[in-house]
């Protein structure tokens, strides 16, 4: 089985480059599944679940978030009706939406949780506890993918030993940049500091160029709009034999648009 991971999908370039590359890669076999963290898919912001089924028909399985869960109005009052979301399981008590999900596949089920970093990053309960919760809530024959949203590298190589040998794989989302260091840790986890993002290539992680530098050059704060087309997407393919909990190998990938 070939699990896809892909990092964090950008408003509407990011939206579109996912789908015809998602669509893409499960018609040729190159992929059987394909998780996706989404939270920045609706104008960089959050996501709606109408744009979630959008990826969903386009080939995505599971969907993780982050940081900017909440960044649509309404979305804590639709996002119980999906279960094929989770949200970071280390949101505050109460925080509707799920906090792990199963899927099956062609080649046997997987699962994902995700989880937000506290380094750097807004308040949220401990990770390494809320996930050690979380997987208890899986069956421990499924193999599970963990989406960590976090900004501080040293904060995701911690999380990758603190899950080694319990997950089929830790991946960081977050930074919008890919990192060279995906390697299968010494109890049999994948790993990969971050995934990197899906969207335009043309940009400063995925925003408009003109106002980040303005707003670095003078300090006067400027809306960050997403930059337009074209895009590229990035991410790692795991290997998992069927019927296993951990995996063969991770390899990073990055699909580029042209134009």
């Amino acid at each position: 089985m070939r699990i896809l991971m892909v990092g964090d999908i950008v408003g509407s370039p990011g939206r579109a480059w996912f789908k015809e590359v998602a669509r893409r890669l499960l018609a040729e076999g190159q992929v059987h599944a394909i998780i996706a963290n989404a939270e920045n898919a609706a104008a960089g912001s959050g996501i709606t679940l109408a744009l979630a089924e959008e990826l969903f028909e386009a080939g995505a399985t599971l969907l993780t978030l982050g940081d900017h869960t909440w960044g649509q109005r309404g979305f804590d009052a639709a996002i119980g009706g999906e279960r094929r979301i989770v949200r970071p399981a280390n949101c505050p008590p109460g925080a509707p939406g799920a906090i792990t999900a199963v899927a099956e596949t062609a080649l046997g089920p997987i699962a994902t949780v995700s989880a937000l970093g506290q380094v750097f990053m807004g308040p949220a309960d401990n990770p390494f506890h809320a996930l050690d919760r979380a997987l208890r809530e899986i069956p421990a024959n499924i193999p599970v993918f963990v989406d960590f949203h976090a900004e501080a590298t040293s904060e995701k190589i911690a999380m990758g030993h603190w899950l080694d040998g319990r997950v089929a794989a830790v991946c960081g989302t977050h930074t919008h940049v890919q990192t060279n260091d995906a390697q299968i840790l010494p109890k049999g986890t994948a790993y990969l500091t971050d995934l990197g993002m899906t969207g335009p290539i043309r940009s400063v992680i995925g925003r408009q160029i003109p106002p980040v530098l303005k707003k670095f050059t003078t300090g006067i704060p400027a809306r960050f709009e997403v930059a337009e087309a074209p895009a590229k997407l990035e991410g790692a393919i795991i290997d998992l034999p069927r019927g296993a909990r951990l995996p063969t190998s991770i390899t990073t990938v990055r699909y580029v648009q042209q134009g």
